[in-house]
């Protein structure tokens, strides 16, 4: 499985987002590929080993790779098996770690995912995802403090590209624009 994204990394310190673009992998169902490929080249995989732990390598353009075990950073971990759980349908592994409620219709769909565990509920207050059909667009996720991400997949993420405006770019991800 693999989807390109357009990632937009809001912070009061810029006038405007950041914009990565690159594509999401799932080569297999232990491991999990982001390859950035603008504004600049890095490539993250996290895997799973036998025992259920895993380890997370970043590798950017010019630098040398750094691997690091998922237990120092067990949000890695959640979002590898978040995001793998969305990709092959598993509504049980989502319902394990979130509260999930949905609203709209099968042409235009919202759903939201709060954090049961504390741990991460207190870093994480929800992702919100946006779809039409069976393709999921946009991902957005919310922080207790910080600034939202914004994560477009998909057609949402190809029509993205010729889009530059902020608010265009919100009606993309929640639906309000056709592709």
């Amino acid at each position: 499985m693999r989807t390109n994204f357009v990632e937009l990394r809001s912070s009061r310190l810029l006038k405007e987002p950041l914009r990565l673009s690159g594509e999401y992998q799932r080569p297999d169902e232990a491991t999990l590929v982001r390859q950035v490929r603008a504004p600049y080249v890095e490539t993250t995989t996290i895997t799973t080993d036998a025992a259920g732990g895993g380890q997370a390598t970043i590798e950017r353009k010019g630098k040398s790779a750094r691997t690091f075990p998922l237990s120092r950073v067990p949000e890695l971990a959640r979002l590898r098996d978040s995001f793998g759980a969305l990709l092959s349908g598993d509504r049980a592994a989502l319902e394990r770690h979130y509260e999930i409620s949905a609203e709209g219709t099968r042409r235009s769909w919202q759903m939201t995912l709060v954090p049961k565990d504390a741990e991460l509920a207190a870093k994480l207050r929800d992702i919100r995802m946006y779809g039409r059909g069976i393709e999921l667009r946009c991902i957005e996720t919310h922080p207790v403090q910080g600034d939202m991400q914004r994560t477009l997949l998909a057609g949402a993420a190809r029509t993205a590209h010729d889009v530059s405006g902020t608010d265009d770019l919100v009606a993309l991800c929640h639906g309000d624009q056709a592709p």
